[in-house]
């Protein structure tokens, strides 16, 4: 059984707008999947359906084969969400925060404290436990979002840009978090501007743009289409003109950096072996750009010339 389903989905508002064009969307338990868009795309729209903060025009979804018309409750219950906005009472203890959470869903409170001691060591929060959230920086308001929707212990967790501004550190430390809940079974539903992230984390990608899925697939399949990666090399002498036996696109950035791309089909090894033949030796290289976001940005522009 699909964590999710999603069918047909049409999301038209009042004032004519269409946000969603009849979406099609499958996760399967235990995934760990990113959905990803420009802004205005319609994925929150599409999250805020599933967890039934905004309703739909048409369509079907199915939380773990809970239909959302027809047994709310029980989809809901399968459901931790966190959002973009910070959206707990400043005031209040983080603890408090964590055990009305786990109150609304009708946790045993024994339990409700057990595991907010758990989420809590995990995230790095224990010793702020009695602090008021508005005391917390940013990096630990978010963390405190994430223990709030894990507390439930969810069958599917939604992180919608769970990392926006948050410092390289924390953002590690979260993706080694939920890369270890992921194993454990917890089926995520990641959406990020930071594609890397997506690339890095997750098993299978959905694109949404102007409100149709136009790419649902496989992560490593999808990379894979790509058919070259532009790679950036630091070099150990300076270079101040490109010599005629490299016979790779490239162009120097300055004396001592050049850009060069390489066909999918072409050995590393090979390239290197050019560089050797005509005296230039390297001491990095690194991709200009991700490669996910070379597809998704190639993928938005098609998408668009086509509209």
């Amino acid at each position: 059984m699909p964590a999710l389903s999603v069918t047909n989905l049409t999301k038209q508002y009042s004032n004519g707008l269409v946000a969603l064009k009849g979406i099609n969307l499958t996760v399967e338990e235990g995934d760990f999947f990113a959905l990803l868009g420009q802004n205005g795309a319609g994925k929150s729209t599409t999250i805020g359906i599933i967890c039934s903060l905004v309703n739909k025009t048409s369509g079907k979804v199915l939380v773990f084969g809970h239909d959302i018309d027809k047994d709310l409750d029980a989809a809901k219950l399968c459901i931790g969400v966190v959002p973009q906005e910070m959206n707990f009472n400043p005031f209040e203890k983080i603890s408090h925060i964590i055990m009305n959470e786990a109150g609304y869903y009708g946790v045993p409170r024994k339990i409700a404290e057990k595991r907010t001691e758990f989420y809590f060591k995990k995230l790095g929060l224990w010793e702020k436990r009695d602090s008021a959230a508005l005391r917390l920086l940013r990096g630990m308001k978010r963390r405190l979002m994430i223990a709030r929707a894990l507390v439930t212990e969810p069958k599917l967790l939604i992180l919608d840009e769970p990392t926006a501004g948050v410092d390289i550190e924390l953002r590690h430390m979260l993706w080694e978090f939920l890369t270890e809940l992921n194993a454990q079974g917890t089926t995520i539903i990641l959406t990020t501007h930071y594609l890397e992230e997506a690339e890095h984390l997750c098993k299978n990608v959905a694109i949404i743009d102007q409100g149709e899925m136009i790419e649902h697939a496989n992560m490593k399949s999808f990379i894979n289409r790509l058919d070259t990666q532009t790679m950036i090399l630091d070099l150990e002498k300076p270079l101040y003109t490109i010599p005629e036996g490299l016979h790779y696109p490239c162009r120097l950035i300055d004396e001592t950096s050049i850009e060069i791309k390489v066909s999918k089909h072409q050995s590393l090894n090979a390239l290197f072996s050019t560089l050797t033949e005509n005296n230039i030796n390297v001491t990095s290289l690194r991709n200009k750009t991700n490669r996910l976001e070379e597809l998704f940005i190639d993928l938005i522009a098609n998408n668009k010339s086509e509209s």
